[in-house]
């Protein structure tokens, strides 16, 4: 039950974010994608500049049909010219009326021989038509295009009732008119005077063969958006797949680590992804496993660290409550020096902890600069002997001999360094000797080495060794003078500077231990 209700938690919350007003990744990428296909689209509409000059080009043909065979029939006789008409009709698939100069049609091709074309029945077209000619009058809506009037038969076959006839008859010149067809295809009327004596001319064309060329040529653009439309909206779904899924899988996750309980979650680290989602994964999967390695380090360290201040605190609370009940003035001295050496303890306890859970904070906001750490690490020597606190030993150092530049915080490389010389003077036997040596390893890291010439580290107690409060002091040494977090503090310094500090034998085989620490080395500037 706890785990479903976090899901629906989980579920809720991504919900949100994906319907926010900034639109989720998925709508991002349909639109990026359908965007130019959408424009592209538009160009059916603009197919109507196409129409447009393949009408303009027909009106110029139009007119000149008509003059040339107003000027055929103006001279000959009139058998002659019903002759013209039939033949003129029947190859141009036109309609030719000739009016006489009262107006009265007393030619038409039509009746002369038969209609030479008819309009296409529109009860009987196809749904495919009937979409063609719906979207024919969408198109015109959208571009504004001007209205055309309808192709209707006049009922008295008078010349005044073609208002380009009436035009032609009153100026004398060629007229040109557009009409629909009752199918949605555009008529050309041509009327022109024939001769001076008043006679008129009226050509009718159907020009189907204009709208079948705009209807192909919308239907190819059409047909090739529509698959580019497919393709990119199955291309457009299946990146989304392969982008938002994977996010969404890491988002479920690091919320299931935010608001779950169980330590045993997992963020998907997909392996198998070489591209940038799959550098997220694995990096959102270390950083969490980072983030539970620093909250179980911050757990043990309360707990190291209530443990190590009970003991002196019991040891004190012990020493008070006996003291009161004394008498014995050498007693009451040695009760008053314990309780003295555990207030000193538990300071010096506070002073290290405090220290040691600021170092990984301290560090990231530090700004590293450029060490030498052979010239360090001289100065450190220099300044311990100065304060004469080598207790009789001797410190060598073996500079490189090149300039040894790592970058970090020089207060703390220093406090590595002084850390390592502690415990090297610590376990060394009075007059030993202490070897301090700098060098390149194979890798190219800058490695300072501090050997002692003490009991050593047994191979199995190395890694022990850099746990917080482990303290193994030579026999001579007080109890209770040190923190054991000194090699611990060392260890959290080095590896926030992408180092490593490790113990090892002498590289001579002689007795004792070294302690190495590797840093990489800064690039030297040219």
């Amino acid at each position: 039950m706890a785990e479903t209700g976090l899901r629906d938690r989980i579920d809720e919350r991504l919900d949100r974010l994906s319907w926010s007003r900034r639109f989720s990744l998925t709508t991002r990428i349909l639109a990026v994608n359908l965007l130019p296909l959408a424009l592209l689209g538009g160009g059916i509409f603009y197919l109507d500049t196409y129409r447009k000059q393949l009408l303009s080009e027909r009106y110029k043909l139009a007119r000149i049909e008509a003059q040339i065979t107003a000027e055929a029939l103006a001279g000959a006789s009139r058998q002659r010219q019903e002759a013209l008409l039939i033949q003129i009709g029947k190859e141009q698939k036109m309609r030719l009326r000739m009016f006489d100069a009262e107006g009265l049609l007393w030619a038409d091709s039509f009746a002369l021989d038969g209609p030479a074309f008819e309009f296409d029945d529109v009860g009987d077209d196809s749904f495919s038509i009937e979409f063609a000619r719906w979207l024919d009058r969408a198109v015109d809506a959208i571009v504004g295009a001007d209205p055309i009037p309808d192709y209707i038969e006049p009922e008295q076959p008078v010349a005044d009732s073609w208002p380009e006839l009436a035009r032609a008859r009153e100026e004398g010149v060629s007229q040109i008119q557009l009409r629909d067809a009752p199918d949605g295809s555009p008529v050309i009327n041509a009327a022109v005077p024939v001769g001076l004596n008043g006679v008129t001319l009226l050509t009718t064309r159907n020009a189907i063969d204009i709208t079948e060329k705009v209807r192909e040529a919308r239907s190819t653009l059409g047909m090739a958006v529509l698959i580019a439309l497919l393709g990119s909206i199955f291309l457009s779904l299946y990146l989304a797949r392969t982008i938002v899924q994977p996010l969404q899988s890491l988002a479920r996750a690091a919320m299931r680590v935010r608001l779950g309980r169980e330590r045993a979650i997992e963020v998907p680290r997909m392996p198998d992804r070489r591209d940038e989602i799959g550098a997220l994964a694995r990096a959102v999967s270390d950083m969490t496993a980072a983030l539970r390695h620093r909250i179980d380090a911050v757990e043990h360290f309360a707990a190291d660290v209530a443990h190590e201040i009970k003991n002196p605190l019991a040891s004190l609370r012990s020493a008070i409550e006996s003291l009161a009940k004394v008498d014995e003035p050498g007693l009451r001295s040695q009760l008053t020096a314990i309780a003295e050496h555990d207030i000193r303890r538990i300071d010096r306890l506070v002073t290290e902890i405090s220290d040691a859970s600021r170092v990984d904070a301290e560090i990231s906001r530090a700004t590293f600069e450029r060490i030498d750490l052979g010239e360090l690490a001289a100065a450190i020597i220099t300044a311990r002997e100065d304060r004469s606190e080598n207790d009789g030993r001797r410190i060598r150092l073996h500079p490189s001999g090149a300039p040894a530049l790592v970058m970090g915080v020089p207060l703390r490389i220093e406090r590595i360094v002084e850390n390592l010389l502690d415990n090297a003077v610590s376990f060394s036997p009075p007059g030993g000797i202490i070897d301090v040596a700098i060098e390149r390893d194979e890798d190219g890291r800058v490695v300072l080495s501090v050997c002692d010439e003490g009991p050593g580290i047994p191979e199995e107690a190395r890694e022990k060794v850099f746990q917080r409060f482990h303290s193994v002091r030579p026999d001579a040494e007080a109890f209770g003078d040190h923190s054991g977090l000194g090699l611990a503090i060392a260890r959290t310094i080095a590896e926030a500077h992408d180092g490593t500090l490790e113990a090892r034998d002498r590289p001579d085989g002689q007795r004792g231990a070294c302690l190495v620490l590797g840093l990489p080395a800064a690039r030297i500037a040219r």
